[in-house]
């Protein structure tokens, strides 16, 4: 549930940042309203996922938009990315699930 949620909140982040990003470099203003909505549905998001304290949520959850932002190079921008990248990522997801997956007491 965790990862599906963070999966998703990855996406839109992603996704109304691009918007953005897509304006800023000349693109129809009007692009700034799918970024809006975009951006409040990965906040909504990203406050579901299970952790009881935000900070631990979100640290989790920058793993998981490491390895979704290398997706969405490959995929939306047509860049592949290389071993740094994956590395990169493999690292930043390690230590994510180290956040959400040890026992605490």
């Amino acid at each position: 549930m965790s990862l599906a949620l963070y999966a998703l909140a990855a996406l839109a982040e992603i996704a109304g940042c691009f918007a953005v990003w897509s304006w800023w470099r000349g693109a129809s203003a009007l692009w700034l309203i799918p970024a809006a909505a975009s951006l409040a549905g990965f906040a909504y998001l990203l406050a579901l996922t299970p952790p009881s304290h935000a900070g631990r949520s979100y640290a989790a959850y920058g793993g998981v938009y490491i390895a979704a932002s290398l997706l969405w190079l490959w995929t939306v921008e047509g860049v592949r990315p290389d071993r740094a990248d994956l590395g990169g990522a493999a690292l930043a997801l390690v230590g994510a699930a180290v956040i959400l997956l040890v026992p605490r007491g």
